[in-house]
């Protein structure tokens, strides 16, 4: 079994906070930029595919949406499912500038994981959801009929997190990683045993309780 994670390409929102504040953030559109990252990654994206169908599922965010259609993948994507549980931390609806500065101070001080987002989530919150959604998928492998290769479509922290549940990493760990950038892809493969990541995350500081990403 393998999985390919891609994150979005560069959207509004990443070059424009108070975006956030007047466009919704599931409707947060790529930048040319993000539109030259996603048609970059579909080259990558076919050469990591080989030639194999993949089963694709997708944030049904806009921007991941449009990341996806921009890697053309044709007949490479087997299926393509949208899946809310692969969505971005929801941080509430439109949010206030002041407010939002305040939140991300709090966020850091109290920790990314624990602390939730008045009328959104919490980190825990988005882990628990991957967590459903990684059972549901490998059940679907189990069984037969689906391809060994799927793509996930995501967002920065969500695929920190989903990799913080297939590996058991520590909060403190997860804490301590950085998003991939914009248009980066992980390869997480099972040899039958476990699971293995083509290469870690980077880190901005060393994970307090010691454990690393080996």
């Amino acid at each position: 079994m393998r999985i390919i994670l891609l994150r979005h390409g560069q959207s509004l929102g990443n070059v424009d906070e108070l975006a956030y504040c007047r466009v919704p953030d599931h409707t947060m559109p790529l930048t040319p930029l993000g539109q030259r990252q996603a048609a970059e990654a579909g080259e990558r994206v076919k050469a990591l595919l080989g030639g194999v169908p993949a089963a694709v599922y997708a944030s049904p965010y806009t921007r991941t949406r449009e990341t996806l259609r921009l890697l053309e993948l044709g007949p490479l994507a087997e299926r393509v499912v949208a899946e809310p549980r692969l969505r971005e931390q929801d941080w509430g609806n439109l949010q206030d500038p002041v407010q939002q500065e305040v939140l991300k101070h709090q966020r850091h001080a109290f920790g990314h994981f624990f602390f939730r987002l008045p009328n959104g989530e919490s980190g825990a919150d988005v882990d628990d959801r991957v967590a459903a959604f990684l059972d549901g998928l490998e059940a679907r492998v189990r069984a037969g009929g689906h391809p060994e290769t799927s793509l996930l479509v995501s967002h920065g922290l969500t695929i920190r997190l989903l990799c913080r549940r297939l590996f058991g990493w520590s909060v403190e760990l997860f804490e301590s990683l950085s998003n991939p950038a914009t248009c980066e892809d992980r390869v997480l493969e099972h040899d039958g045993e476990r699971w293995r990541l083509d290469r870690p995350f980077d880190q901005w500081r060393d994970s307090p309780d010691g454990e690393t990403q080996d």
